[in-house]
């Protein structure tokens, strides 16, 4: 994968503007924080972040994929003021399971979603090498 980064633009910080990839595509559905048993444990954003991420990972696997092989995220989050109080965690938690790999991403805050408890559900594009 090739990072795109227009002349002249600032690098972003924890994400990229595009990415060029060749090669399989793994589509993951929207993941959120409940556990592989479908319960909520966590309250909070950051940890429901943690276990979107390890669900998401989960998902990855079984098509032989890694966090190196993600291109792109969406984001979708029920408190943007929530997730701004939270960057120094999430970031940690990001660097913890995610290494230093920086997809295109979006982040988008939401009314609801389907789940009640849910504050975070991520959507993955994935692209492994042939």
């Amino acid at each position: 994968m090739r990072t795109l980064l227009p002349e002249g633009w600032p690098r972003p910080k924890g994400y990229a503007n595009g990415i060029e990839a060749e090669g399989r595509i793994v589509f993951v559905a929207g993941q959120i924080g409940w556990t592989p048993e479908g319960k909520f444990g966590a309250t909070t954003l950051p940890a429901q972040f943690a276990q979107t991420l390890d669900n998401t990972l989960a998902v990855l696997r079984e098509a032989n994929a890694g966090p190196e092989h993600v291109a792109r995220m969406t984001w979708y989050i029920t408190d943007k003021r929530a997730y701004l109080a939270s960057l120094a965690e999430i970031g940690a938690i990001w660097r913890d399971k995610m290494g230093k790999n920086y997809p295109a991403m979006a982040v988008v805050e939401v009314k609801a979603l389907i789940e009640d408890a849910a504050l975070i559900e991520i959507e993955t594009t994935a692209v492994v090498p042939r």
